[in-house]
């Protein structure tokens, strides 16, 4: 049997523009081979990632309690981009809130040792902003 490799992440947009806005404030680079587009607007954009995609499952009992913004019916895909510190990760979710994006999470420090916020993206996916763990900072997990 051949194995699947997870390679991509799909998101069906309302706005290609605020979209495209939103992850370039982020910090994603999208250069212009990158955009497909028609006379009536912009269709496609394939981005290619710098290292290995994780991806993760979390119930639906966790996710509450990392995410004070959780509801199922909002999504269930958590888009996860890491940050350098601390500091950045409050920074730019005080940017991006700054810039009308709706906050689900304020930054908190999170029981697996990392400062941890959540905002939504213009189509309501959740996208959290992770600094590295620290083991000074970590907790026991919730009970669940």
């Amino acid at each position: 049997m051949v194995q699947a490799v997870f390679s991509q992440v799909n998101l069906v947009v309302k706005d290609m523009d605020k979209t495209l806005a939103f992850y370039r404030r982020l910090g994603v680079e999208i250069p212009d081979d990158a955009i497909w587009s028609t006379p009536s607007g912009i269709h496609h954009v394939t981005l290619g990632g710098a290292g290995a995609v994780d991806m993760e499952f979390d119930s639906h009992a966790l996710a509450r309690r990392y995410n004070r913004g959780y509801e199922a019916e909002r999504g269930r895909v958590l888009l996860g981009f890491s940050l350098p510190s601390r500091e950045a990760v409050d920074a730019l979710f005080d940017d991006l809130v700054t810039h009308e994006h709706q906050a689900l999470q304020p930054p908190y420090d999170a029981f697996w040792g990392a400062r941890y916020a959540i905002v939504e993206d213009p189509d309501g996916n959740p996208v959290g902003l992770m600094s590295p763990s620290d083991d000074a900072h970590r907790a026991p997990p919730p009970a669940l």
